[in-house]
């Protein structure tokens, strides 16, 4: 039975009918024309994924194909949280448009402060430092892309609340930067479709770094996110996947009491029951 399910959902996410779906058993329900994307549920219960840890979360997936985008919990999708180093998706376009670092090569050296993540401590290019959230080196894009015109560019690209007040190299991480888990899916449809204010070459090249894994039949791009104020963490992993000729873009957040690693294994796993990805 579980392989025919998981069969069947695979079939529906291809067919474009996930929308539709009944519980295993259930009739579907006549249709009443499309499902608001508001509204539209997931096909599979991904709550229990966030109620099995005892923990607060939203998942958002939009199919670009149909433009299909289905919600668990819709109302915390709508609430802004801070995007902490999710933010370093956009601060790498703008260093790269900017000029104020070459490419995803050029090594900024380590200021041999040590701290708390062993592979921060080292010199860094963009390539590492993404892959690490190397925060002293998005922090020092940041300085040198300066409040004028890094403002200039987030208002440019319509980036959640476009508030970077706060300080050059805080705001996304204690500041004023706000943004909601459907605003990083439209970030994330515009830079994957091409439709985001950069260059060819400065959007090649983030998309490029944003690779985690691949395999000869997907392609998972994304970003981890941890912000903390007043006690309270939340945890971010936006991205998209590529299959054969389409594309999910998801973004997920979620409270984080002890297990950091939830906030992106709990979507990988999600993603994975929905046949998206494999399971690792």
């Amino acid at each position: 039975m579980f392989v025919e399910r998981r069969h069947f959902l695979r079939h529906a996410l291809a067919t474009l009918a996930v929308p539709s779906l009944a519980p295993a058993g259930q009739a579907p329900k006549p249709k009443e024309g499309p499902p608001s994307p508001a509204t539209a549920a997931l096909p599979i219960d991904v709550g229990r994924w966030f109620r099995s840890h005892g923990i607060e979360g939203t998942f958002v997936l939009l199919a670009v194909h149909d433009d299909t985008t289905l919600v668990h919990d819709p109302a915390r999708a709508e609430r802004e949280f801070l995007p902490a180093s999710t933010f370093k998706i956009a601060n790498s376009l703008i260093a790269l448009e900017t000029g104020v670092v070459r490419d995803e090569a050029e090594i900024i050296k380590w200021d041999g402060r040590q701290r708390p993540v062993p592979e921060w401590n080292k010199d860094q290019d963009m390539r590492s430092a993404l892959a690490a959230s190397t925060v002293w080196f998005y922090q020092e894009l940041a300085r040198r892309i300066g409040e004028r015109r890094m403002k200039e560019w987030v208002d440019r690209v319509g980036y959640g609340n476009r508030d970077i007040s706060g300080g050059i190299d805080q705001f996304w991480l204690r500041g004023g930067l706000r943004i909601t888990a459907r605003q990083q899916i439209d970030f994330l449809r515009r830079l994957q479709a091409d439709d985001l204010p950069f260059s060819a070459r400065s959007r090649r090249i983030v998309k490029d770094i944003l690779v985690l894994d691949r395999t000869d039949t997907w392609v998972l791009r994304g970003k981890t996110g941890l912000a903390g104020v007043g006690g309270s963490a939340v945890g971010w992993f936006v991205g998209w996947v590529e299959r054969a000729d389409r594309t999910w873009i998801f973004a997920s957040n979620m409270e984080i009491k002890e297990d950091i690693d939830l906030r992106k294994t709990l979507p990988l796993q999600i993603l994975a029951e929905l046949g998206l990805i494999d399971a690792r």
